[in-house]
């Protein structure tokens, strides 16, 4: 997740000085709901581009993991939608659905149960 972290704050980066260069005036993200929801929208399509299209982000290559779905497709957009707002859920309760791993028979993690996909080693 540090290896994307880099990845996702260059693009956020990126994404505000496209905002920026649109003419948004000063705006704040957290603050403006609009602004707030287009750094989501990067965000997620980062995410979601990169897992529908082999099932790897950045950083999952480089440590070698795969997102899949149950039955070994690529999970689609609506499944990446659902993972990506679970995962969020999942770390503002002081990251609990991560740590739910640990303990799922299958170290599922609560975005991976609701998406119904797994993280793989390859």
């Amino acid at each position: 997740m540090l290896y994307d972290t880099v990845v996702v704050v260059a693009l956020l980066l990126a994404a505000t000085a496209l905002a920026l260069l649109a003419g948004s005036g000063n705006v704040t993200a957290g603050q403006d709901v609009v602004f707030t929801v287009y750094l989501a929208l990067a965000w997620f399509a980062y995410l979601a581009w990169c897992w529908t299209h082999g099932g790897m982000t950045l950083g999952m290559r480089v440590w070698g993991v795969k997102i899949e779905c149950e039955d070994g497709s690529a999970p689609g957009w609506g499944g990446s939608a659902l993972r990506f707002v679970v995962s969020l859920i999942s770390a503002a309760c002081a990251g609990l659905g991560f740590w739910w791993s640990l303990f799922d028979p299958q170290q599922r993690t609560w975005h991976d149960i609701a998406s119904r996909t797994r993280l793989l080693r390859h």
